[in-house]
């Protein structure tokens, strides 16, 4: 089908900033889906609040738009009562790290099988700019005038701590190797977690001397490597990408089935 059938026309222009990456994000997303063959009815798309969160909006699925940070909640509850159904959450900085830190940690110890879709600007935009969890230590924000003191979270560290069966990590650059991880991410039995950099140059770019989302896309192209590259031994800055984890675990909801058969045979 044609990219457009996969859409919700009636809602554009969409309200993404010129050359922010969480088009490409969604365009991705599309031909992933397209490619795999699964039906629109049988999907679920459940986001929360910010920029990333407006997805779900645009996209012509069974949507959910939900409040900030609760994005992996209520698609837990949507997953444990049609665990048939592909649950996918796109989700920023703050749902996915800060407000909705707790949620993404629990999500993955219980392997329960959601795709976590983090669009990564390291930045909250809707907003205005400030700096999130995921903004980087002496990067500028609208509330770090002279630089973040804070470290920020390694997405996949912390995925892989926490026990998800699937960690990757692309950008919008690297559009086709994306599609293909977004692909393994939704068929993946399991909790995944996908990190995406995405670019958002009215915010983060103008406040780190990145002018423009073509400078931010170089960026992505010049500092990330893919996983095993000899080059992260001569400069340990370079960002690996690619998939790190992929292991096959119990999934929740199957195993709730099997305690709700055990409970039923005791009655």
């Amino acid at each position: 089908m044609p990219v457009r059938d996969y859409i919700r026309e009636r809602f554009f222009p969409h309200i993404w900033c010129p050359g922010c990456g969480h088009g490409t994000v969604m365009g991705s997303m599309i031909r992933a889906i397209e490619n795999l063959g699964i039906k629109k009815s049988d999907i679920v798309v459940v986001s929360g609040i910010g920029c990333s969160s407006r997805i779900c909006g645009y996209l012509d699925f069974h949507t959910l738009h939900t409040i900030h940070g609760r994005a992996l909640a209520f698609a837990t509850g949507v997953k444990l009562s049609r665990p048939e159904l592909t649950l996918i959450a796109p989700m920023g900085d703050g749902d996915a790290f800060a407000i909705g830190g707790n949620h993404l940690i629990h999500a993955a110890r219980r392997n329960i099988d959601i795709t976590a879709i983090i669009m990564n600007n390291s930045i909250y935009g809707m907003t205005g700019g400030q700096y999130s969890p995921l903004t980087g230590y002496g990067d500028f924000a609208t509330t770090a005038p002279y630089g973040n003191i804070d470290r920020s979270f390694d997405v996949v560290k912390l995925a892989m701590g926490a026990g998800a069966s699937f960690v990757a990590r692309t950008t919008t650059y690297h559009v086709r190797s994306m599609i293909k991880i977004l692909e393994k991410a939704i068929t993946h039995k399991g909790f995944s977690v996908v990190d995406i950099l995405s670019q958002c140059p009215t915010y983060f770019g103008r406040k780190n001397k990145l002018e423009s989302a073509v400078d931010m896309l170089k960026y992505y192209k010049t500092h990330t490597i893919p996983i095993g590259s000899k080059e992260k031994e001569k400069n340990p800055d370079l960002i690996e990408r690619g998939i790190f984890v992929q292991e096959k675990y119990p999934e929740y909801c199957a195993e709730y089935d099997k305690i709700i058969e055990k409970a039923s045979k005791e009655r």
